[in-house]
């Protein structure tokens, strides 16, 4: 029988997980995902995500692919497999993909964005889905600093130690700030990204929103390459994987749509 590899598009509420990969004593995504699509197509899968999150980190798109003998006709797959899974994931589509097609080592890049409710108050309908910080932030400034980010460098300032890497260096192809009344959205996009980097960029963005830090300092913090000298790594429940790009037509982005900025 003809195994093929099937890639799905799907979405998750990252509340109730301690993040995408397998744990032995804790409950994830993956395993959640594994379990729901072993029961649909009646045999043992491990599946491939394309990132790891922590734990409390949303995905408003996520890739994942498995390999299966099922003949369950593509379109009907995700409503079997969303039968056997809980409200907060949701698989939205089933694309049968080359052989040689991996969910991480195929993406092109990826797109984070994280909220930040900007007010005195805080609003239920964002808890666990936004960070809230109640004293006033200046966008414009967060804009400014935002830019500094842009480009090729070396993003040890803003890591945290837990995993090994060969580099430090990444490309950052664009970082964008958006006020909507009290929400802030900061999106980057980058060819890859380092433990807890975005959370940090983030963090230290509100820092420079709070006049901490200068938007000019930016470019110096990242070449001194210290840690403490960066903003706070924010909390996860605001965190959202947004958007991903491949090659493979997949119903996500595609290579074309890469948006190309120069390297410094």
């Amino acid at each position: 029988m003809v195994t093929k590899n099937i890639a799905l598009r799907l979405m998750y509420v990252g509340t109730d997980f301690h993040g995408w990969q397998v744990q032995k004593n804790a409950v994830t995504v993956a395993e959640t995902l594994e379990r729901a699509i072993s029961g649909a197509v009646n045999h043992p899968v491990r599946v491939v995500g394309c990132g790891r999150t922590d734990a409390g980190v949303h995905a408003r798109v996520y890739i994942a692919n498995f390999r299966t003998n099922s003949k369950i006709p593509l379109d009907r797959l995700p409503l079997a497999i969303n039968a056997r899974l809980p409200h907060s994931i949701v698989v939205t589509k089933a694309t049968e993909v080359p052989a040689d097609f991996n969910a991480i080592g195929s993406c092109l890049q990826k797109e984070y964005t994280y909220l930040i409710y900007n007010s005195r108050l805080r609003n239920a309908f964002y808890v666990n889905r936004a960070y809230f910080y109640p004293q006033h932030l200046d966008e414009q400034r967060m804009m400014q600093a935002a830019a500094h980010f842009v480009g090729t460098h070396d993003f040890a300032a803003v890591r945290s130690v837990g995993t090994d890497v060969r580099s430090t260096v990444r490309t950052i192809r664009y970082c964008n700030v958006q006020r909507t009344e009290d929400l802030i959205s900061i999106s980057i996009c980058a060819d890859g990204f380092l433990y807890n980097m975005v959370r940090a960029i983030t963090g230290t963005l509100v820092y420079v929103g709070i006049g901490k830090l200068d938007p000019d300092d930016i470019p110096a913090l990242l070449e001194g390459r210290d840690r403490t000298a960066a903003g706070p790594t924010l909390p996860p429940d605001g965190l959202y994987l947004t958007r991903l790009w491949y090659h493979e037509d997949i119903g996500v982005q595609t290579a074309e749509a890469i948006p190309i900025v120069p390297t410094l």
